[in-house]
C-alpha cells in the first residue's frame, strides 16, 4: 500500500478545510464558535437517567437498593442531579442572553446562581412530581386490560417514562429555562415515539396507550384521567410564525377536559377547540371545533366489499360502536 502523504500539506486537503471555514462565515446561524459552552446532549441525557432513578427507584438501575442504603444512594444521585443540572441551566441562560435576546446579559456568576436556585427548586418539587406519576402509572394499569401490574407498566410501558420526563421538563419550562426542557422531551421522543412539548399542561392520570406517533403541542391542555391512543395529534390549525416565541404564547392547541378518550389516529386542532368532559373521539377523526361534555364523535362507518371467486360482491357496513 503506498505511503499516505501528510494531509496538512496536501493542497487539496487544505483547500477543503478553507472552504469549510468559509462556509462558517457565509452560512451563519448554524455555527457556535462564540467562546462559551452550550448545554450538551450527553450531560442532559445523564441527568435524565439520574432523574428516572430517583423518580422510580429500583426500576431502571442495576444498583441494588434497599432501606439501609436508600438515603445514601438517593442522596448521591440527587447531588449529581443538582451539580449537573445547575451547570447546564447556567450554560443555557448565558447562551440565550448573549445570542438570542437583547436583554441584560446573564454573566457567569449570575447564571450560576440562577442555575443552582432552579436545580434546588426541582429537587424540592420531585415528591409532588412523583405523586402525579403514581397517578399516571395507575391510570395505565386501570386503562389497559393487558396490564398485569404497576411493575409491568413501569418496566415496559413507554408512556409512563415519557410523561415522567415531560413533567420534569414542564417544571423547568415554567422556570423559563431555555434549551434543556426541549432537549429532555426530544430525547424521550426518540426513545418512545411520544412527542410532548414541555409547555403543554397535563393533569394527573394521563395514559397514552401504545404511544407511537402521539404529538401534543406546546399550548395543549389536558385534564385529569384522559386516555390517548397511538397516532393522535393535538395540534395547531396554523403553523405560520407570528413574531418571536415567548414563555406565555397564545393558545394554538386544543383543550381536553377531564376523562376524555381519543382513539388511534385522531387529529384535533386549534386553540379554540375544547373537547368536553367525558367525551370520546373515535379513530381517524379530524376535528377542528369544540364538542360539549359527554359527546361521542366518529367518522361515518365505511363499507367492506367481499368478492369471493364466482360470487357476486357482498357489501357490509363496519360497526364502529364507541
Amino acid at each position: 500500500m503506498p505511503h499516505s502523504p501528510d494531509r496538512l500539506t496536501d493542497p487539496r486537503f487544505s483547500q477543503a478545510v478553507e472552504e469549510l471555514l468559509g462556509s462558517y462565515v457565509s452560512q451563519g446561524g448554524i455555527n457556535h464558535i462564540e467562546g462559551h459552552n452550550l448545554p450538551t446532549q450527553e450531560t442532559v441525557h445523564a441527568i435524565i437517567r439520574e432523574l428516572e432513578a430517583v423518580l422510580f427507584p429500583g426500576y431502571y438501575e442495576a444498583e441494588r437498593l434497599g432501606r439501609r442504603n436508600a438515603r445514601y444512594v438517593i442522596g448521591e444521585r440527587c447531588a449529581r442531579i443538582f451539580h449537573q443540572l445547575a451547570q447546564e441551566v447556567a450554560k443555557s441562560l448565558e447562551h440565550t442572553e448573549r445570542c438570542e435576546t437583547a436583554g441584560d446579559e446573564v454573566s457567569g456568576p449570575r447564571a450560576e446562581m440562577r442555575g443552582e436556585q432552579i436545580a434546588m427548586e426541582l429537587l424540592e418539587a420531585l415528591p409532588a412530581i412523583r405523586e402525579l406519576l403514581h397517578e399516571d402509572a395507575q391510570a395505565a394499569v386501570d386503562g389497559d386490560p393487558a396490564a398485569r401490574s404497576i411493575v409491568e407498566v413501569l418496566l415496559s410501558y413507554p408512556s409512563v417514562r415519557a410523561i415522567g420526563i415531560f413533567r420534569v421538563a414542564h417544571f423547568l419550562h415554567g422556570k423559563q429555562v431555555p434549551l434543556i426542557p426541549r432537549m429532555m422531551t426530544e430525547y424521550v421522543h426518540a426513545r418512545t415515539g411520544i412527542d410532548i412539548h414541555p409547555g403543554a399542561t397535563i393533569g394527573a392520570g394521563l395514559f397514552i396507550d401504545h404511544g407511537t406517533g402521539v404529538v401534543i403541542g406546546e399550548t395543549a391542555k389536558i385534564g385529569k384521567r384522559c386516555k390517548i391512543y397511538q397516532g393522535v395529534t393535538l395540534g395547531a390549525l396554523s403553523v405560520e410564525r407570528h413574531g418571536e416565541p415567548g414563555w406565555k404564547p397564545q393558545q394554538r392547541h386544543p383543550t381536553l377536559e377531564d376523562h376524555v378518550t381519543v382513539y388511534a389516529g385522531a387529529t384535533i386542532l386549534g386553540g379554540r377547540t375544547v373537547i368536553g368532559e367525558g367525551s370520546v373521539i373515535g379513530g381517524n377523526v379530524w376535528l377542528t371545533r369544540s364538542v360539549p361534555p359527554g359527546t361521542k364523535v366518529q367518522i361515518e362507518p365505511p363499507y367492506l366489499i367481499y368478492r369471493a371467486k364466482g360470487s357476486e360482491p357482498v357489501k357490509e357496513a363496519i360497526d364502529y360502536a364507541i
